[in-house]
């Protein structure tokens, strides 16, 4: 079956409106869950985007994509003893479906990508023979800057991934990954080093974030430029593949 994006068929002026409504229910509804939540973010769907429990943060220009079928879920766990936080640095990408859980402490550093349907998790969550243990045995877990998590890939307890890391889709990952490497399978093993001094990311993306936000704008005004509202309208009462 052919997949078709459909055409953006706001004017330029209401999708500006609509980015200022969806920063106001950031403010109000979404930036309280959080112990921090830092500047520049782009949010999209963030009536999907939940966070469960005290000491998440998330530091400057991140981006996180929830959708209806795939809420990304933040959960710190702080009853019982457990004093569970998750730290993610700058720059992040976190997309849909995403479930980061922590009893102990889960770090993730900058310009980091998690993909769609990624857990990562740094406990059992049960007890191996007391079922009724709310969160058995727990140890860190560490992602050091610029790792790439995969699509559904699983990333287990007491991991450290490197620097620069690539885990492929639908891996487990149960022993900790060294810098500039693609692991996958299940479990996790090494298929190849990669060259350090490669990369371009996400820190580098935004290293000019007024430039940036000004590069998109004038996309946005040069993309939206025929667009009029009853355009838009007509859209939504009768979509078709041409819209």
């Amino acid at each position: 079956m052919e997949h078709i994006i459909r055409k953006d068929n706001r004017p330029y002026w209401l999708k500006k409106f609509s980015i200022k409504l969806i920063n106001v229910y950031v403010d109000r509804f979404l930036r309280p869950q959080f112990s921090y939540l830092g500047k520049g973010g782009a949010f999209f769907k963030p009536r999907f985007i939940k966070a469960f429990g005290t000491n998440i943060s998330i530091s400057d220009y991140p981006t996180l994509i929830g959708a209806p079928d795939a809420h990304i879920q933040f959960t710190a766990w702080n009853v019982g003893g457990w004093d569970g936080s998750i730290e993610i640095g700058k720059y992040s990408l976190i997309t849909p479906g995403v479930r980061i859980m922590a009893a102990k402490k889960i770090t993730i550093g900058d310009s980091c990508m998690i993909a769609h349907g990624a857990y990562i998790s740094d406990a059992d969550w049960h007890g191996i023979y007391d079922r009724s243990e709310p969160v058995g045995n727990a140890l860190p877990v560490v992602l050091e800057d610029n790792v790439w998590v995969g699509d559904s890939a699983i990333i287990c307890k007491g991991v450290r991934i490197g620097k620069n890391s690539i885990i492929g889709a639908g891996s487990v990952v149960t022993k900790d990954v060294p810098p500039n490497s693609i692991f996958a399978g299940n479990p996790a093993k090494l298929v190849k080093s990669i060259d350090e001094n490669e990369f371009i990311t996400r820190a580098d993306f935004f290293s000019d974030p007024k430039k940036l936000a000004s590069d998109f704008d004038a996309l946005d005004k040069h993309s939206l430029k025929d667009n009029t509202f009853i355009r838009w309208i007509k859209s939504l009462i009768n979509p078709s593949n041409k819209n």
